[in-house]
């Protein structure tokens, strides 16, 4: 990212059920949605887009929202940016392995590939790299910890079909 673009973007928080989140956004795109320890002093709390992402977040945490409607930026590989695409289409309150990521993307062995694209996964939960388990049905891992990755599982679960 050029210091020109850089100097657009925002910081905001969502303070979710699972802790802070600190949210990194332009005027048009979110660029990130990371669950954090600490909060950072500067950061905006007065944007209409920001509003948009924190109400869409309050609707997911809420159970009523199962779909994110938000333009994303994706800032990463071409890889990891089509795992991350792909990871959008697994549905609210299923999971899928990372084998399956990886054949539905024609890398039958590529498993620990699509691993690493997840780690590196630049916004939670809007792209659900929580939904993806191992083929044995083990968590797996999860940047903001595993106790988050089996309460959102658990969520979507028990909200599903509402």
């Amino acid at each position: 990212m050029g210091k020109q673009e850089e100097a657009k973007l925002h910081w905001g928080y969502y303070f979710s059920p699972l802790g802070p989140m600190v949210i990194s956004f332009s005027d048009e795109a979110l660029f990130g949605l990371t669950f954090v320890n600490r909060i950072k002093e500067k950061a905006l709390f007065s944007h209409p887009f920001l509003f948009e992402i924190q109400r869409q977040l309050i609707e997911y945490f809420s159970g009523v929202r199962k779909k994110f409607d938000l333009p994303l930026s994706l800032k990463g590989t071409p890889f990891q940016q089509t795992v991350w695409t792909s990871l959008l289409s697994i549905p609210y309150g299923e999971t899928v392995s990372y084998k399956d990521v990886a054949i539905s993307l024609g890398l039958e062995k590529g498993f620990r590939a699509i691993g690493a694209a997840n780690r590196a996964n630049p916004i939670s939960i809007i792209i659900p790299c929580h939904r993806v388990i191992g083929a044995d049905g083990s968590l797996g891992g999860y940047g903001g910890g595993l106790w988050r990755k089996r309460w959102l599982l658990a969520h979507e679960k028990k909200h599903r079909n509402i």
